[in-house]
């Protein structure tokens, strides 16, 4: 298995972003372990400081780039996370910043993004729609930083494999939320390089699941976007992806696909049996366990990735609403 992202790449990335992002625990998770048998573990990467594991490839990408590239400002697409991590890391640098968004993307993390001094622009109701107005600021002379398919994002997201294998050296199978595939190509390049055994499963939503849909098809396809409650899991892989598809392919032993009932009953799980707020994007691998999608899952690491959930929509779920995001609008803008 080769690519182009290698092990060297991780460690340079994991030094180049030191004391700037948090190293995230892993806890025991009893109850998962009682109900799947074997021992499961969460990695809490829904606690780092801008409550993703984007913070990783945003602050890597943004350190690699020349100062003359700097002065010109940097410009990322995004469903959320990735503009909240990206604006962060500019911020910390001095940088200016444009987040260009869907309308689908949730009202809290518009605000999130604007609250750390980047320009959002709203653009159409997909990432493609928003990729477009990306091209144009680029053609202007601005840096575009996105989301996924790009080596150093990717590099900077395997660093929270590097922290899965010092803190728990005996894994058998990590869970790994799967939307365009930066996270786990990271992650399953980590993985294989130390153990091949390992498994590494991604986990997506059946809305919309445009990497899922992809890898059966055998090439990159466009996916209809759909509201969700996994949000941030939304977007294509992009018809011109150059790393993540073919390393989802190489390094991903399976993917699973989770309903949004599901979801909501992993959202559920987190707050009153694990004590914690998550999103959905960041429940899946919970999901997927709770509903016995995983089989032996042996000693399981969940990423749990992201808790930038609305608190309103948070509040609907663990109080048991039935809550059905295909008849609103998710983002609670109303």
């Amino acid at each position: 298995m080769k690519s182009e992202v290698t092990l060297q790449d991780s460690y340079a990335a994991r030094m180049r972003i030191s004391g700037r992002v948090r190293t995230t625990p892993i806890v025991l998770s009893p109850s998962l372990s009682h109900m799947t048998g074997g021992t499961i573990q969460l990695k809490m990467e829904h606690t780092q400081l801008t409550g993703s594991f984007k913070l990783r490839g945003a602050s890597n990408a943004l350190l690699s780039l020349t100062e003359a590239q700097r002065a010109h400002g940097v410009v990322g697409v995004s469903t959320g996370n990735h503009g909240r991590s990206l604006a962060y890391a500019a911020k910390q640098a001095g940088v200016r910043c444009i987040i260009c968004m869907s309308e689908l993307v949730p009202q809290n993390k518009v605000d999130g993004i604007k609250a750390l001094g980047a320009e959002v622009r709203i653009v159409g109701r997909s990432q493609d729609d928003a990729q477009v107005e990306v091209d144009q600021l680029v053609a202007k002379g601005m840096v575009m930083l996105p989301p996924f398919d790009h080596p150093q994002v990717i590099a900077g997201q395997s660093t929270l494999a590097l922290e899965i294998l010092e803190q728990s050296p005996d894994v058998d199978t990590v869970l790994v939320p799967l939307s365009g595939g930066g996270l786990i190509s990271g992650v399953g390049m980590v993985m294989k390089a130390a153990n091949p055994a390992i498994r590494v499963i991604g986990i997506s939503m059946e809305r919309g699941a445009a990497m899922f849909q992809s890898q059966q098809a055998g090439k990159t396809i466009t996916v209809p976007e759909l509201p969700t409650l996994a949000d941030s899991l939304g977007g294509g892989v992009g018809l011109e992806n150059r790393h993540t598809f073919a390393m989802t392919r190489a390094f991903v032993d399976d993917i699973v696909l989770v309903s949004e009932a599901e979801i909501a009953a992993a959202i559920r799980h987190a707050y009153w049996q694990e004590n914690q707020i998550i999103e959905g994007a960041g429940s899946v691998g919970i999901a997927a366990l709770l509903s016995g999608k995983i089989k032996n899952p042996g000693k399981c690491v969940v990423v749990v990735s992201g808790q930038n959930i609305d608190m309103a929509l948070h509040h609907r779920i663990i109080s048991g609403e039935d809550v059905d995001v295909s008849r609103e609008s998710i983002d609670a803008r109303s």
